[in-house]
């Protein structure tokens, strides 16, 4: 798979900004915040956790990204409560939403869907296959064929969301919902230093039943990363820099 240059969006003055929400203190938008400043956007990262406030409005934000983090959709915290109710902005207001992990988990309890443990308890934490499904090639040609994991919890289908790619432990694994809101399970966005943070900080989950060792995190990066990376890159053209009508000629072609 060849890399091509990253979209950028024309120079109009002032970058616009897309709203970052992390989990926690030393948490990092990684390569998705890297690749939206290079395709001309600037972050506005916030931490609810640590008592950042989220917008009423994104009447000045171009999108937002909701990250991971070692919590659950389902706790009962006020700011995890307070989060997935905020998701109505977005949605109400048509603005691009990528909810990646416990984001993409967030989405969907806003949505009226459900997130929970595997019936067996199995965990996917390392390298696992993705497959695409017809009206996610319709999007994108070239999904990879493994992709990292780092979560215990996975989430049904909300109704009207249309799945975009599957897996084999959690059979959903990305969706839309409408043109503007979209949710991964896996992670895309680490760097190597990232990766390698992960692997020593989270060593504890390698023990859950199907979680892979950590050497194995490290060795399937070599094998796996390019094709997710450039995956990413033109997966976040299409989310923050593709006009909502022009995914619409995209999937009759």
């Amino acid at each position: 798979m060849t890399a091509e240059p990253p979209a950028r969006r024309p120079s109009t003055g002032e970058q616009p900004a897309i709203l970052v929400v992390l989990h926690q203190e030393r948490s990092s938008p990684g390569r998705v915040g890297q690749m939206l400043e290079r395709k001309g956007f600037r972050l506005d990262i916030r931490r609810p956790v640590l008592g950042d406030p989220l917008p009423k409005t994104l009447a000045d934000h171009a999108g937002a990204v909701v990250f991971g983090g070692p919590m659950s959709a389902n706790d009962a915290d006020d700011f995890v409560r307070a989060e997935i109710d905020w998701l109505s902005v977005p949605l109400t207001e048509n603005k691009p939403y990528l909810g990646i992990c416990l984001g993409a988990q967030m989405l969907v309890k806003q949505l009226g869907g459900m997130v929970e443990s595997h019936s067996d308890g199995l965990a996917e934490i390392g390298w696992y296959p993705l497959r695409a499904t017809e009206k996610g090639r319709a999007l994108l040609p070239d999904w990879p064929d493994m992709v990292y994991h780092f979560h215990r919890e996975g989430f049904d289908l909300p109704a009207g969301a249309e799945l975009l790619a599957e897996g084999d432990t959690y059979p959903n694994q990305a969706f839309r919902y409408g043109r503007t809101a979209w949710a991964l399970q896996f992670h895309a966005e680490l760097t190597r230093a990232m990766m390698q943070r992960w692997v020593v900080h989270g060593a504890h989950r390698f023990e859950l039943p199907n979680a892979q060792r950590g050497k194995a995190h490290l060795d399937g990066r070599l094998l796996h990363d390019e094709p997710l990376r450039v995956w990413l890159s033109n997966f976040l053209d299409i989310v923050f820099l593709q006009p909502p009508q022009q995914r619409l000629l995209t999937e009759s072609v």
